[in-house]
């Protein structure tokens, strides 16, 4: 009976697995690049613009690095640097390394062969003698520490010395002569050259007086946080590599004419967009949103749109947009111009024909139930591959309204065999009989997030397009759609999702508190939406200092505390916001030694260090017979941790006079005191400090500091 172990030495390795050891990898070596997605789809396109099914291992190990290590900018060179190595002028690491370098930074850009075989020593012969030469040149500048380290010397550090003279020579050779000239002249190792070094006793340090501790100056990114971005010229770079089932794969980048054209546009201007879609009130994610969109066009001198994602006309109003362009405004920011994604309509739709003609886009007629079904089970529509003159006559057909709501749509013939969800096959057009908030009712049909999203960004001319980290999955499918309409590609980057403990950051379920009546309003104060802050008394001040001093980054693993925020919303108001008094619970005072009518106006600092000669930073508090302090400021009988007022006893007013409780008048029930009676002294002062106010009534409004006492991921 075979077993387990007979099976697996039976079967047929993989054919990748082959054709990498067909070029004089070791068996561990391939093994680990057929481990790697990535390293097996660059490895396999490299032999096959080689052209060999099998080579000499040095050549193979020298693939096997352009595979692992070749710039991703400079694509469109790999197949002259592969003929460069089998030709045999590019023929040891130093060499390879050195065009890499080269090849790095020259980019997309055409490639001078002359400066190119200087730059790798092609055509540079090192010869045996030459090496010897050098070797013996170095050791003799070493003797010292050879005679004294004897087999312990650093030979990586002797051979590093030789390729400075040599750098095109064999390294292999140079690390054997070094080798063998060292056993020359210390002879045979002895006992104590292959005994274990005794590990140094590490000397306590002697105690010095402590100095200081200085801060560290801060990072770039701290003083800058845009910093890591690209300039608008940089965008040749491959900016992602989208892998496809069968193997193949597509590398999106700017082509030197495309980039040229945008730059030509833009005038090389850095260009963002905030693009919210106009379907709920904005909450302190979108903040975050605002800060880096409008703040990188900022620092850059740049420009950013303020640019509505209206693709869907069922969930859009008035309201929201209105909302939304005065909520940038208050937040400090001035969109370049205001845009719709529905002003974009008609390109969008010629765009898609486009796609049609290309063979790249057929329409569908499976339920939504199917398209889950076949997408899970990675299965082809069985209209994918329908004639493109059908497609494009369906299509027409949608776009006038001759076909029913839900029975047919327009998907991109991208792959739904990839591992990535994102690739199969997404939705480009739904039809939808309802007028739009802003396009009125020329169309029946309507573009999808996924289809319009990143067409519209390149055709804005957009230099970044910057969203948070759960859109990752879908930049395979962003670019591809660029790449098969040879569209201009932005620079996409991602950053992390602000979550805030103790609340809710889904306009959905933002939407769900206001609609089920949980809450009052999406400015309800308890809520995190900006409406509600600006309600709650924070300022965008706060808000964006808050947001800043979180910088900008992809580590989407943390949850901001509540109290960070309210920490900068203090910070904010301790400089800003006048100073004044409340009493919540009035309990009567009269001081007795004060005539009637008296009013005593004392000054009062508007801000705790405002200055004393600055009358404007001043308030009057008015001083009279009657006043009133919080009840819980009393008590009838005192204690030592009591500071407040107590029969018998003194405490200061604030902004006023020291007073002495002298008498208690109670109500009609004997635990109700209505009235304290007191006289007050001007010439005396107390540690003891209490708040008191004149009659006067206004409107507070109180709430929780959050809906939730623990944070809820889901609601």
């Amino acid at each position: 009976m075979a077993t387990a172990s007979d099976g697996d030495k039976g079967a047929a390795a993989p054919p990748q697995l082959e054709s990498f050891l067909a070029i004089g990898l070791d068996q561990r070596t391939a093994e680990n690049a057929l481990a790697n997605r990535k390293v097996t789809a660059n490895l396999t396109a490299v032999i096959a613009e080689a052209g060999v099914t099998g080579c000499d291992k040095s050549v193979g190990n020298l693939l096997y690095t352009v595979a692992t290590k070749y710039p991703a900018n400079a694509l469109v060179h790999r197949p002259n640097l592969i003929k460069y190595i089998l030709s045999e002028k590019i023929k040891n690491s130093a060499q390879l390394d050195a065009a890499l370098s080269f090849l790095s930074t020259l980019g997309p850009d055409s490639l001078d062969p002359v400066k190119f075989e200087e730059a790798c020593g092609v055509g540079v012969v090192v010869s045996f003698e030459e090496i010897q030469l050098a070797v013996s040149d170095v050791l003799n500048e070493n003797m010292e520490a050879i005679v004294e380290q004897r087999y312990r010397i650093n030979v990586g550090s002797l051979c590093g010395q030789v390729r400075k003279r040599h750098p095109w020579g064999d390294a292999k050779l140079v690390k054997e002569e070094i080798e063998k000239r060292l056993m020359e002249i210390l002879g045979p190792k002895t006992e104590a050259d292959n005994a274990k070094p005794m590990k140094k006793k590490k000397e306590k340090p002697t105690k010095v007086e402590e100095e200081k501790t200085v801060a560290a100056p801060p990072s770039e990114e701290e003083l800058n946080p845009y910093s890591i971005f690209p300039q608008p010229e940089e965008n040749f770079k491959v900016h992602t590599e989208i892998f496809f089932s069968d193997g193949n794969i597509w590398r999106a980048h700017n082509t030197k004419s495309i980039l040229e054209k945008h730059l030509k546009v833009t005038g090389g201007k850095v260009m963002t967009r905030f693009p919210p879609e106009p379907n709920g009130y904005l909450h302190i994610g979108h903040a975050k949103a605002m800060f880096i969109d409008f703040g990188l066009a900022k620092e850059r001198n740049g420009h950013c749109y303020l640019r509505f994602d209206d693709t869907n006309p069922e969930a859009e109003k008035k309201e929201y947009i209105d909302h939304i362009q005065e909520i940038v405004t208050w937040m400090g920011w001035e969109p370049y111009k205001v845009t719709y994604t529905s002003d974009y309509f008609q390109d969008l739709y010629e765009l898609a024909i486009c796609l049609i003609q290309k063979g790249l886009a057929y329409v569908d007629h499976q339920t939504p139930e199917e398209i889950k079904e076949y997408r899970e089970k990675k299965m082809n529509s069985p209209w994918r591959d329908r004639p493109i003159e059908e497609s494009l006559r369906l299509f027409e057909d949608m776009r006038r309204g001759l076909i029913a709501e839900g029975k047919a749509t327009l998907r991109m013939k991208q792959d739904m065999q990839n591992d990535n969800k994102n690739m199969a096959d997404l939705i480009a057009y739904r039809i939808k009989f309802t007028p739009h908030p802003h396009a009125g009712d020329k169309w029946f049909i309507y573009p999808s997030y996924d289809y319009a999203h990143c067409l519209v960004d390149s055709l804005e001319n957009i230099t970044h397009s910057l969203c948070t980290l759960e859109f990752d999955i879908r930049r395979p499918s962003y670019y591809w759609l660029l790449v098969a309409l040879g569209q201009y590609q932005p620079h996409v980057w991602e950053y992390s999702r602000l979550n805030i403990s103790n609340n809710v950051m889904s306009k959905r379920k933002l939407n769900r508190l206001d609609t089920d009546k949980w809450v009052d309003g999406w400015d309800d104060p308890r809520l995190l939406t900006l409406a509600g802050l600006r309600r709650r008394g924070v300022s965008s001040t706060a808000i964006n200092s808050f947001i800043r001093g979180m910088g900008i980054t992809r580590s989407d693993n943390s949850l901001i505390r509540v109290e960070r925020l309210e920490y900068h919303i203090r910070e904010e108001l301790n400089k800003v916001a006048p100073r004044a008094l409340v009493v919540l619970h009035p309990l009567k005072v009269v001081i007795t030694n004060l005539d009637h009518g008296t009013i005593i106006n004392l000054d009062a600092k508007m801000w705790p260090n405002a200055s004393d000669d600055d009358a404007s930073a001043h308030y009057k508090v008015p001083f009279s017979r009657t006043v009133y302090i919080e009840q819980s400021d009393f008590r009838l009988k005192d204690s030592k941790d009591f500071y407040g007022l107590a029969p018998g006893k003194s405490v200061m007013l604030r902004h006023a006079f020291p007073i002495k409780c002298t008498e208690v008048i109670y109500g009609d029930n004997p635990d109700s005191i209505v009235e304290i009676r007191a006289e007050y002294d001007p010439s005396k002062a107390t540690k003891l400090k209490v708040h008191k106010l004149l009659k006067s009534f206004c409107t507070l409004e109180f709430f929780c500091s959050f809906l939730f006492l623990i944070h809820l991921q889901f609601v």
